[in-house]
């Protein structure tokens, strides 16, 4: 089976410019972590690129869908499910609440479909956000959070597109893993009599391990290194170093040959 590298591209120079600037730009703003501070700079970079001219106000002739079209670039318009929570730490959701709604929708709007501009917008977003983001993080469009500030992603770890990372408990996910596209990771469950009733818990992934393609990680569970969750499979219980598990609920179905032999002579005895 042949191995294939990824090919480098990006924008003409000028473009390229432009992009990095922006970013910059956004970053030295983002850097004063007052809530409103954040919200007009969100809603002025949002208003900017959708309509292509600085924010104003609309006026109240204006007709009703550009109205509540331009307040909704204003994340103190906007209520997000999360802040709903029962034990959202206020304080903590509030001042990342513009960036995550900048994240939302930047990733809606046409530049969130351009790869090369994405990943390095949405790492920026992720170090303010996030408990830790690493360095070489790559994170796809339509990835959605929790909290953020229960979340650490290592270095060199890719986040596909359609992602659910839900850290109302706590996920860590360790250096060089792969989440990906659909995929749900989890840190809270629910009590089978009250729903009201919540545990959260941390769960983990890695290091190097991978969630592929529409794959669940349950609340509490922990990924081993290189271990790996098939596609479609549930993972309700502990996956072991090495092993790649499948189905519902996810069973192990086979080790990887780069294990340690005596993860491979184990496997072999059951």
């Amino acid at each position: 089976m042949p191995r294939y590298e990824y090919r480098a591209i990006g924008p003409i120079p000028a473009a390229e410019k432009a992009f990095l600037t922006w970013i910059d730009k956004l970053e030295q703003e983002f850097i004063n972590r007052d809530p409103d501070h954040r919200a007009n700079v969100v809603r002025n970079a949002l208003h900017e690129l959708y309509l292509a001219r600085p924010y104003s106000a609309p006026h109240p002739s204006a007709p009703l869908a550009e109205q509540v079209m331009i307040h909704s670039f204003d994340s103190r318009n906007a209520t997000l499910e999360p802040e709903s929570y029962g034990d959202v730490d206020v304080t903590r959701y509030n001042e990342r609440k513009p960036l995550i709604w900048f994240w939302m929708m930047y990733d809606r709007s046409p530049a969130g479909l351009n790869h090369w501009l994405g990943h390095r917008v949405r790492a920026m977003l992720a170090r303010h956000v996030f408990k830790f983001c690493g360095k070489n993080v790559k994170i796809f469009h339509g990835v959605e959070v929790s909290y953020g500030y229960n979340l650490t992603v290592e270095d060199n770890c890719t986040i596909h597109k359609y992602v659910l990372l839900d850290d109302r408990g706590e996920i860590i996910i360790h250096e060089g893993s792969s989440v990906s596209d659909y995929a749900n990771v989890y840190s809270h469950a629910h009590d089978l009599n009250d729903g009201m009733i919540v545990s959260n818990e941390q769960t983990e992934i890695g290091p190097r391990a991978r969630i592929t393609y529409h794959a669940t990680v349950m609340s509490g569970v922990k990924v081993g290194e290189h271990g790996m969750v098939g596609s479609m499979g549930v993972a309700s219980k502990n996956v072991e170093p090495f092993h790649i598990v499948g189905g519902i609920p996810a069973k192990t179905i086979k080790v990887k040959s780069i294990a340690p032999e005596e993860v491979q002579k184990a496997f072999v005895k059951r």
